[in-house]
């Protein structure tokens, strides 16, 4: 059940919103605030992890998005789901690295919900299977940016922007519902 205050979020046309592209190498994130219909630029970036050890790199995603959160004290979160690799190894770690911002971000008492990469790529470029350079052109003209951000915080936004959408439309409008995550 969600609180008052998450629940008067969800009423308000304003809110800033975390939108979180996880990965085992590279976590993109990105943060724009909502003003109505209106969509401005926060920040956004990316927590690149190198270390050998895994256990190391989850560390690493849990504190950078911990230290994001503290920093914008977003009202709302958007996450990319787990899709199926080819390779089982790297889907586990994939959803791994997303358990972890799971965390960082749920220990904050954060809404969060979930988007397939279709639906981001059909909310913010009109087309599903639109590419990586597709979707960062169009996040730069959605957020009048000056330059193109780099391809995983440009994910990140685009989830970001995606989830702006849902709330606008009243979650019309996406060819598949989202999926909001248990909070606890």
């Amino acid at each position: 059940m969600l609180n008052q205050e998450a629940h008067n979020n969800k009423r308000s046309k304003n809110a800033i919103i975390l939108g979180i592209d996880p990965g085992s190498c590279t976590t993109g994130y990105g943060l724009i605030q909502v003003e109505g219909a209106q969509l401005n630029y926060l920040d956004s970036g990316c927590i690149k992890v190198a270390s050998p050890e895994f256990s190391e790199r989850l560390e690493k995603i849990f504190t950078g998005l911990q230290d994001v959160v503290q920093h914008y004290a977003p009202h709302e979160v958007a996450i990319e789901q787990v899709f199926m690799h080819i390779n089982p190894n790297a889907a586990l770690k994939l959803g791994q690295a997303r358990g972890a911002a799971l965390v960082a971000v749920a220990a904050a008492k954060l809404s969060v919900c979930e988007y397939s990469a279709r639906q981001v790529k059909q909310s913010v470029v009109g087309y599903g299977a639109a590419n990586k350079q597709q979707v960062q052109h169009m996040v730069r003209v959605l957020l009048n940016l000056n330059r193109t951000p780099q391809a995983d915080a440009a994910d990140a936004l685009a989830i970001a922007i995606c989830h702006s959408h849902v709330r606008l439309s009243g979650g019309r409008g996406l060819k598949q519902g989202f999926r909001r995550g248990r909070r606890r």
